[in-house]
């Protein structure tokens, strides 16, 4: 038995990595991905839709999936705002998840961030608690969320905090009161919901930290 899969975000740091090990996972017969810019890839599983995330209720057809993977994300300084980038980073999140739940998907991998939390004084976290405590109202079989330190690999962007970061945190995390707060790559993040996506499951988890290596 083969699987469909759903990629949002699927041109960022663990999305990219995420579709190329789909595409090498035997069981996963078909990865959608959806992207405001065309994005090709050479596998024959792939197939990328170009689409208007302000408008997403017009391509709910393309969610009759059986996994969805939620990889969207930015930065506020890429979005110009604090609401621009919630717009993305909630807004269009919670609406791919409603759109998936109700097109009968039954499991949900969202990539959320380290401290998350609806009470964080931090807005960013706060955002991404609210997001996650949204989604749990959803009607998914399983809801697997990853809460991953900071992000590292090639972006096309520079990130002048995450470079400074790539430095100071991997000294920090010699010791062992920080070593759960070490950096991670995308690709290993894609790893681990990839393998999450082939076991079973509690019907709501987290992965958090140090748990998503290995």
């Amino acid at each position: 038995m083969g699987y469909s899969t759903i990629v949002v975000g699927a041109t960022g740091l663990v999305g990219t990595a995420l579709v190329d090990q789909l595409a090498e996972t035997p069981n996963i017969n078909k990865i959608i991905t959806l992207t405001r810019r065309p994005s090709s890839h050479s596998s024959s599983k792939v197939h990328n839709h170009v689409i208007d995330f302000e408008r997403l209720d017009d391509y709910s057809e393309l969610f009759c999936v059986d996994i969805l993977f939620s990889c969207l994300g930015t930065t506020r300084k890429q979005a110009g705002s604090l609401s621009a980038q919630r717009k993305v980073d909630f807004d269009f999140q919670y609406k791919v998840a409603q759109i998936a739940a109700n097109q009968g998907v039954s499991h949900y991998l969202l990539v959320s961030s380290a401290s998350a939390h609806v009470n964080s004084n931090n807005k960013y976290l706060q955002m991404k608690g609210q997001l996650e405590q949204q989604v749990q109202s959803l009607d998914f079989s399983r809801i697997s969320i990853f809460q991953p330190s900071l992000l590292v690999g090639d972006r096309p962007d520079v990130r002048i905090g995450e470079k400074l970061g790539n430095i100071i945190l991997p000294v920090l995390c010699l010791l062992p009161a920080f070593r759960q707060f070490r950096p991670i790559t995308g690709g290993e993040v894609a790893e681990k919901m990839l393998k999450v996506s082939q076991q079973s499951g509690s019907p709501l988890e987290w992965f958090k930290l140090d748990e998503l290596f290995g």
